[in-house]
């Protein structure tokens, strides 16, 4: 592979994230650079929360050992080999793209970030500004590990300016924008998009707890979250209910609560007919989209009606998760823990690198 000295740097800051977990940071003496980098990443952690209220310990943590289970040699190889062709000669004069990135989850952008580098191409990014703090520790750790990489990447607080393509996340407002500010230049811009559950009624109560964790983890902040059920007509909740109890601690959180009263005080006052556990309320309702603390849920008769509808709306889902009711469906639980070459809106971001490079822009 003829961006080995990136890939290897990646499997490196891979290494360096496999040392922290929620449970238990565990120095690794064989791991480059912890004589420098290990506590004080450890002292990050324990103020992100400080930084963005939603950032607890225990979501960063879920976040770098996500990245440190992708980092690795196998899933790099895996990922890239069916570039293999295109990566025939190395790309010296790489495209500095610039990444717009969202703040909603810890290290959201990282895979844009990662796609831009290992293609041999120059990132300028700015961050959100509820994640400024993460991407430029690890960027520092990266450029340890490889100093070629400091003139590779760039952080910007003001205007972007100097770029030949870019990425950029937000909201579909913000999309319509970028849109038109970029229209000159080759772009990726995401929107909003949400992700379903699709139940039968014969999931196992091992099912629904998965389910759960896809719901709950990150306080569904996530577009790869489930926020929108779909249920067979007369389906009952009870054991969906009683599956979720485990998760109940979520209500703990302030930022939580308060979204859980908020939302329940206005769908009650708009005399909407609800679900509720305490923590969690559930309403009938055909948008995607549902609010913090809430998920939506629709009814449905015929599974080839709804497979159907999920293909003609499919701009607006992130992730189908199901027991293969429908075709390339997640498995309950496993959302927030994509591979390398599961792409963000299925837009094949190193495949947009590779052809902008190849142009002269």
């Amino acid at each position: 592979m003829l961006q080995n000295e990136k890939k290897q740097s990646f499997i490196a800051l891979g290494q360096f994230l496999s040392q922290f977990s929620e449970e238990k940071n565990t120095r690794n003496e064989s791991v480059l650079g912890n004589d420098l980098f290990f506590d004080d990443f450890i002292k990050l952690i324990e103020l992100s929360q400080s930084h963005n209220g939603w950032y607890t310990p225990e979501q960063v943590y879920f976040a770098i050992k996500s990245w440190a289970d992708a980092l690795t040699e196998e899933n790099i190889d895996k990922w890239l080999s069916g570039y293999s062709t295109e990566f025939s000669q190395d790309n010296k004069k790489g495209k500095t793209v610039a990444l717009i990135l969202a703040g909603n989850i810890p290290l959201v952008g990282f895979h844009d970030f990662l796609c831009v580098l290992i293609t041999g191409n120059k990132a300028l990014i700015k961050t959100s500004s509820n994640d400024q703090h993460l991407l430029p520790f690890l960027t520092k750790y990266l450029i340890f590990i490889d100093h070629s990489l400091k003139d590779n990447i760039t952080f910007v607080e003001g205007k972007l300016e100097n770029f030949d393509a870019v990425i950029a996340t937000g909201s579909n407002n913000t999309a319509r924008y970028f849109e038109y500010y970029f229209k000159d230049k080759p772009s990726i811009i995401r929107k909003n998009r949400n992700s379903v559950a699709v139940l039968n009624g014969q999931e196992t109560k091992e099912d629904l707890e998965a389910l759960g964790e896809d719901i709950f983890r990150y306080f569904g902040l996530g577009c790869r979250n489930v926020s929108k059920l779909f249920v067979p007509k007369d389906y009952k909740f009870d054991t969906f209910f009683e599956a979720i109890f485990k998760y109940q601690d979520v209500i703990h959180y302030e930022k939580y609560a308060n979204n859980y009263d908020y939302n329940k005080a206005v769908f009650l006052m708009s005399n909407f007919k609800l679900l509720d556990n305490g923590f969690l309320t559930i309403k009938e309702d055909p948008s995607y989209a549902s609010p913090i603390s809430s998920i939506f849920y629709e009814f449905y008769e015929n599974i080839e009606d709804l497979k159907s509808r999920l293909e003609a709306e499919s701009e607006q889902i992130q992730c189908v998760v199901s027991n293969n009711l429908i075709k390339d469906s997640i498995s309950f639980g496993k959302t927030q823990t994509p591979q390398l070459w599961d792409y963000a809106d299925n837009v094949d971001t190193i495949s947009f690198l590779l052809i902008t490079s190849d142009k002269n822009l």
